[in-house]
């Protein structure tokens, strides 16, 4: 058996990794995805793996890697229709709706005309975030029609991909928290409160990490969450809404844990690394991707496809 880890640089998360898997005699092998070269006709190299724990810093190559060692029959953690998922805020939040799954009320366009029309049947204040992002980068608050107007012609005359889809949603307000829960197969292993006097609680803003119980209604959506994006090893941004209750903010593929650990003192890379050698040895079968562009040109909704992805990555847990 072995196991390869795809990795832009070792940060504290992949040193815990690759630590927990030395200390487990499993036979790994890092590959610095600034390196890899694919040959599509052949897996050549990549068929020594049994299994491949994916941890780019970059969605793109995690996801195009994924993509390409799912089609040679090589399981990833995670796979790579649940990363598809996962790293566009959409398909997450379609993932979500289709399952029933409570999150902030939510409207997408594509003009700044549009989304402005959107952000007032919504009512102020919203928040306007890239559909592909992380560390809470490039978020807004909108209180007021000006500040809308603003905003929407600044990402306008960005004129990029990331600016052209406006993901428009309500402002949840929040007891000075979220909640970060990371979920390992079949359950919630631990969660953290994210606490700032900021509306931005991401650690890496900032943030303070402290321990939040799992309780039985926090694994119950943390479950669904994770079955309705396809499963794996996840960590999942949960809100506590004062009128509904946990509503699901985000689901995250790769993600932080350096404030996890010492908080929790939970030992979340080697649940990781157990979980990938289970993979790596067939313990637990991931299903393959089903191809979506066939499905698209059938006319098949979005959203219905993207819950067949996530319902072929589900049946391994």
């Amino acid at each position: 058996m072995k196991i390869g880890v795809l990795l832009s640089r070792v940060r504290i998360e992949e040193k815990w990794l690759l630590e927990a898997l030395q200390q487990r005699g499993v036979d790994f092998e890092r590959i610095d995805d600034r390196e890899a070269v694919f040959d599509l006709d052949a897996p050549g190299r990549w068929g020594q793996y049994d299994a491949v724990l994916e941890r780019s810093l970059s969605y793109t190559r995690g996801l195009y890697a994924t993509q390409m060692l799912n089609a040679w029959g090589i399981p990833t953690v995670n796979m790579s229709h649940v990363a598809m998922i996962c790293g566009d805020k959409l398909g997450t939040s379609a993932a979500l709706s289709h399952a029933g799954i409570p999150q902030p009320r939510l409207r997408v366009a594509f003009t700044p005309e549009s989304a402005l029309q959107a952000i007032e049947e919504l009512g102020y204040p919203v928040v306007l975030k890239p559909i592909v992002g992380s560390w809470g980068r490039l978020l807004s608050k909108i209180n007021d029609r000006d500040a809308a107007e603003a905003v929407l012609e600044h990402k306008d005359t960005l004129g990029s991909y990331q600016h052209s889809v406006f993901y428009i949603q309500e402002y949840v307000v929040k007891p000075g928290r979220d909640i970060r829960a990371f979920f390992v197969g079949n359950e919630t292993v631990c969660a953290i409160y994210r606490t700032s006097p900021h509306w931005i609680t991401n650690t890496a803003r900032g943030g303070q990490g402290e321990v939040c119980p799992v309780t039985p209604e926090l694994n119950s959506i943390c479950l669904a969450a994770a079955q309705a994006v396809g499963g794996g090893v996840l960590a999942i941004d949960v809100f506590e809404d004062p009128q509904r209750g946990y509503v699901v903010d985000e689901v995250n593929h790769t993600m932080e844990f350096h404030t996890t650990v010492p908080v929790t003192g939970v030992d979340i890379p080697g649940i990781i690394a157990d979980y990938t050698i289970a993979v790596a040895k067939g313990e637990i079968k991931l299903q393959p991707p089903v191809v979506i562009l066939p499905q698209i040109r059938q006319g098949i909704p979005w959203p219905e496809v993207l819950h067949m992805a996530a319902s072929s990555a589900a049946g391994g847990g």
